[in-house]
């Protein structure tokens, strides 16, 4: 089935059928993207973590940021 049948197929279905269908195809979106930041946030979160125990970088407290923003 093409892309433009599918969409006339779709014309076919009642509102409820619709927004169903709508739904599905949103979520199945956002589950690939959730998983992909998921994954990218995690790399993010271990490589920062190795940084701080290897002394490559030095952790900085919020006070020193915001002090350091507001100047």
């Amino acid at each position: 089935m093409t892309f433009n049948q599918v969409i006339e197929s779709a014309k076919d279905l009642n509102p409820q059928e619709r927004a169903l269908l709508a739904h599905c195809l949103i979520s199945s979106l956002e589950t690939q993207q959730e998983n992909n930041a998921e994954d990218a946030w995690a790399e993010v979160a271990e490589k920062r973590y190795q940084e701080l125990v290897s002394g490559k970088v030095e952790a900085v407290s919020w006070d020193d940021i915001k002090k350091e923003v507001l100047s």
